[in-house]
């Protein structure tokens, strides 16, 4: 079953790039929903630069108050709660900026 949606979602992929590129191949680069799309990209990505480290102070100070406050078996659970906050953040912020290093080498 899930070979067969796979291979939908392929397929309907494959046609809608080539639907596009047949009738859109000349004019997408000036078109406004272009400029308007890379816009919003390129405003979320910032939007992201600053959410992602501001969501992620929040969270590791609600994680470290609820270690404080629990015993020996969900100490360890709160400490590998924050290492994934931490690593996600980092992560956010490298694609979002890889984002907007390969939106500004298209423009």
């Amino acid at each position: 079953m899930i070979k067969k949606i796979r291979k939908m979602v392929i397929m309907i992929f494959v046609a809608v790039l080539l639907f596009t590129n047949c009738c859109f191949a000349s004019s997408v680069a000036e078109s406004q929903l272009a400029k308007g799309t890379e816009n919003l990209i390129k405003d979320l990505t910032n939007w992201l630069l600053i959410l992602a480290p501001v969501l992620t102070a929040c969270l590791v100070g609600y994680y470290l108050l609820r270690k404080s406050a629990s015993d020996d078996m969900d100490t360890k659970r709160w400490d590998n709660r924050i290492k994934i906050a931490v690593i996600s953040c980092i992560g956010v912020v490298i694609a979002s900026g890889l984002i907007n290093v390969i939106i500004g080498y298209y423009r």
